[in-house]
C-alpha cells in the first residue's frame, strides 16, 4: 500500500529545514518549492516533494 504524502504547514518546515518562515515565502514567491494553496492564508507542503525540490536546485544526490 502506498504511503499517503506528509503535509506540513510553513512554519514546521521552516522548522525542519532550518530556515526561518520568510524564506519559504520567498521560495515560494520564486517557484522554488511546490506548495498547496488551500485558503489564501494557508498553504501546506508535501514534505517529499520540497525536498525533492531543494536536492535538484542545489545539485544534492542522495546516496
Amino acid at each position: 500500500m502506498k504511503e499517503e504524502p506528509i503535509l506540513i504547514k510553513k512554519k514546521e518546515l521552516a522548522k525542519r529545514l532550518s530556515v526561518s518562515p520568510h524564506t519559504i515565502d520567498a521560495w515560494v514567491q520564486r517557484r522554488e518549492i511546490p506548495c498547496i494553496k488551500v485558503t489564501p492564508r494557508l498553504y501546506l507542503y508535501e514534505l517529499d516533494a520540497v525536498m525533492a525540490a531543494i536536492r535538484k536546485k542545489y545539485g544534492i544526490n542522495a546516496a
